[in-house]
């Protein structure tokens, strides 16, 4: 991929950018080194290296989601000062 002004131009435009001449020609310097750089991971042999979403083999270490019995609602609600038989009422904080 070529960077020249039109490329420069075009991701100005699309980030809302203002960009001075000074600004366009150091980030096109630096677009290209990064795209060189990952232009030479394409000379890697990755032949024998499976493919992957994550470089570890970590699995989910979470429990299986299973409905339990919770606490009795109205225990909980015993001692509010204001509810309505299924929540607390609390004063509103937010406009």
């Amino acid at each position: 991929m070529q960077v020249d002004n039109t490329l420069i131009s075009y991701l100005e435009d699309l980030s809302c950018l203002v960009l001075s001449d000074d600004e366009k020609n150091r980030i096109a310097g630096d677009l290209g080194k990064i795209i060189n750089a990952m232009n030479k991971l394409s000379e890697l042999d990755t032949e024998a290296v499976s493919e992957r979403s994550h470089s570890f083999d970590n699995v989910n270490a979470f429990r299986a989601d299973e409905a339990k019995p919770s606490f009795d609602r109205g225990l909980l609600l015993k001692n509010a000062a204001e509810q309505n038989n299924e929540m607390f009422i609390a004063p509103k904080t937010v406009d």
